[in-house]
């Protein structure tokens, strides 16, 4: 578990500057300060560095030089900097999109958090956090459109597209193949390597099934039951997926104390002494996580006639991946429009075939091992 996090930047008149950090207690000298500045200096480039400095583990991630900013997450000596560098990624564009009137101060503590639990993330909570990111959906949505794009191409887009700070390519493209969304491969004769789409994401809410088939032995007195399915039916017959909705439940996946709520109430329906339970796991501000659901059409309220209060799940959330077949007539309007080298719609072909090979082979090996 991490100990702490520091953000700080380079002054020409003062060296090493600390910004925020967190906790308050943390302490850093200015001599390690220097070794990770002069340490990130040694490449000039965007990205992370880990280094020991004494008994302080040390994950760095510099900004690039057109922002400079540096946030070092010191780690226990036995822990492994290269598992948090999603998570330093992703936080460094949410500082960078809160510079204005050092709003971003407030959010270290939340941010902290976030990063410590990276390593242990769920699937979905990864492929959230993927899609929460501006840059990576940028990237899915235009593949989405194309399929293949070549890596200089992409880059010189993202420039004009993403006008707020940097963009690490490199860290960025590394975790959508992690998240087998992306595959890059070179084509012979191409000038620049190509990214491929292999895997879209799929997001939509769908109803709590397994609590109302039978909510009674979830934990809702048996008089409230057809009322949580009413309300449940109600709230779906007016749901239609759009883009801003999905990012709103995205945030509850990817703040760790929502998503750990979530978690009981995909499970049970509770009162509220249920819920203060969760302390335990973290869940420290539940007036706030409860708040979040509530506006986000998460959950909903039930109260017996003893005025006992139920949190039940009116809407749970599925983001998975899944293959893009669409992506098929894609190609062959391109080969048609003759707007892509066949080569790289044949490569495209074979990306996409070995793909699916594998998603199949998982499918049986998952039946195999249910069986």
């Amino acid at each position: 578990m991490p100990v702490g996090l520091v953000l700080m930047r380079w002054n020409e008149r003062v060296g090493t500057e600390i910004l925020a950090k967190y906790p308050e207690e943390v302490t850093i000298t200015d001599k390690t300060l220097m070794q990770v500045y002069s340490t990130h200096e040694y490449s000039g480039e965007a990205g992370m560095i880990s280094l020991m400095v004494g008994s302080l583990n040390i994950a760095s991630y510099y900004t690039g030089p057109d922002s400079g900013y540096y946030i070092l997450l010191l780690l226990n000596v036995d822990e492994d900097p290269d598992a948090y560098e999603g998570g330093l990624a992703n936080v460094s564009r949410t500082i960078l999109q809160n510079l204005e009137d050092d709003a971003y101060r407030s959010m270290i503590p939340s941010l902290f958090q976030r990063i410590s639990v990276y390593p242990t993330l769920n699937d979905e909570q990864r492929l959230a956090m993927s899609y929460e990111d501006e840059i990576k959906r940028l990237i899915i949505n235009r593949l989405r459109d194309e399929g293949v794009v070549s890596r200089s191409e992409l880059s010189v887009w993202l420039k004009d597209k993403y006008k707020q700070g940097f963009v690490d390519l490199d860290g960025v493209l590394i975790e959508l193949v992690k998240r087998e969304i992306i595959k890059e491969a070179s084509v012979k004769g191409m000038p620049s390597a190509l990214i491929f789409l292999t895997n879209d994401i799929i997001m939509l809410r769908r109803p709590p099934v397994k609590l109302l088939r039978d909510p009674s032995s979830r934990g809702l007195p048996s008089p409230l039951a057809e009322d949580y399915r009413t309300e449940c039916k109600k709230y779906f017959s007016n749901y239609s997926p759009t883009e801003d909705d999905n990012l709103g439940v995205i945030e509850l996946f990817i703040n760790p104390q929502t998503y750990e709520t979530l978690r009981l109430l995909r499970t049970s329906i509770v009162t509220k002494n249920d819920l203060e339970k969760l302390k335990k796991k973290g869940v420290d501000n539940l007036d706030e996580v409860l708040k979040l659901l509530w506006n986000n059409n998460m959950i909903q309220v039930f109260q017996d006639k003893q005025n006992n209060e139920y949190y039940a799940l009116i809407s749970d959330f599925v983001i998975r991946r899944i293959f893009p077949k669409y992506l098929l007539n894609i190609i062959k309007t391109q080969y048609e429009q003759k707007s892509k080298a066949n080569e790289v719609l044949v490569e495209y072909l074979n990306v996409l075939e070995s793909t699916y090979e594998t998603i199949e082979e998982q499918e049986k090996s998952k039946a195999a091992v249910e069986e």
